[in-house]
């Protein structure tokens, strides 16, 4: 068995990769862009792996795409190649189009010429809803993003849709809800949180002075959930008997603010927010170290060069089906999510 998987040095392709490794036996192709400097460190765990090999691809380049599916012969093309941070999408919109909908039609034109019995997954989003009109969203919600990155996705949806009627094609879209872990990149706000609570807390126990943490819009609420439940439930979704898409979500919500009480009480810091709006801030009132005990700083900050241009507000994803019909569900909660990020970050921390 042959699996070609996209965005290979990101949170989503790496997990994938190393789940896959563990529990098939198949031979994982890596596809990466030529880059003068790749950071390699996701791929940490299996990049010496006999079964696992780096391939060159560009979602951007259609030849490059059609000479690996015609020369890999794969059984399975997982796509998680992405421009996926939401904010810079309103900055490039044109390259967001390019590699969110044209990179999956090319995948789609490469399987169709050169492997049609090969299985595509194409990794959606629930910004693809966008400005919802209900919770929690199902399959069935209105398309109606509110950004360029979600409108990439909504079209990759639909024309995943079109070729797999057209073309009888094994095609799915999974909608994945918000999803994090270790591996996420640190332009992501949880990632971001994480990582500034790991330099505060090793700055305070060595007396140092640190700069707050700058965050956006605090209220906004999402379905968080672990990258490593959803590679499980995406596997799931290539072995149906026939292709279906599903949603991928916890079904509860928390809020950025709630993210940044939990990250820094994971690190024995509790604080309180004081002032209100663009004036709010978090400090530090207490801990479980005798050295932070004489300091309250402050520890978080809002920044209204953050806020997003059209935000919204509310996710929560309706995953009951996928439940019912396929058996997964997520192993992981918020909290455990949370933890995890933190102490790595704490422990790695440079």
């Amino acid at each position: 068995m042959k699996i070609i998987i996209t965005g290979i040095l990101g949170q989503d392709g790496a997990t994938m990769a190393e789940y896959l490794l563990k529990s098939t036996n198949a031979k994982i192709y890596g596809m990466m862009r030529r880059v003068s400097n790749p950071n390699f460190i996701n791929c940490s765990n299996f990049i010496n792996n006999e079964r696992f090999k780096f391939v060159y691809g560009d979602l951007s380049d259609s030849a490059s795409v059609d000479n690996l599916v015609r020369e890999i012969q794969p059984d399975y093309f997982i796509n998680f190649a992405a421009n996926s941070f939401v904010g810079v999408s309103w900055k490039m919109p044109e390259q967001v189009m390019d590699v969110n909908t044209l990179g999956v039609l090319r995948c789609l034109e490469a399987i169709k010429k050169f492997k049609p019995d090969c299985r595509f997954y194409s990794a959606g989003s629930s910004e693809e809803w966008g400005n919802v009109d209900y919770a929690p969203q199902d399959i069935k919600h209105p398309i109606k993003p509110r950004s360029p990155y979600g409108a990439s996705k909504a079209a990759a949806r639909h024309i995943v849709k079109v070729y797999r009627e057209s073309y009888n094609l094994y095609a799915v879209h999974g909608i994945l809800f918000n999803h994090e872990g270790t591996k996420r990149g640190e332009e992501f706000v949880t990632r971001k949180i994480s990582k500034g609570v790991a330099r505060i807390y090793h700055s305070i126990l060595n007396s140092k002075n640190f700069d707050p943490i700058e965050l956006g819009n605090l209220d906004a609420k999402r379905d968080w959930s672990d990258s490593r439940d959803f590679v499980e439930g995406v596997w799931l979704m290539l072995n149906q008997n026939q292709p279906k898409d599903y949603i991928l979500s916890s079904g509860k919500t928390h809020s950025i603010r709630e993210f940044v009480e939990k990250s820094f009480l994971c690190a024995g810091l509790e604080g309180f927010w004081e002032g209100s709006k663009e004036e709010e801030k978090y400090y530090l009132i207490g801990c479980t170290h005798e050295k932070i005990a004489k300091f309250e700083p402050c520890l978080v900050k809002i920044n209204k060069e953050f806020y997003r241009p059209a935000e919204v507000d509310l996710l929560l994803g309706d995953s009951s089906p996928i439940r019912q019909e396929l058996g997964w569900s997520p192993k992981i909660s918020f909290g455990e999510l949370v933890r995890s990020m933190v102490e790595f970050d704490i422990a790695n921390f440079s």
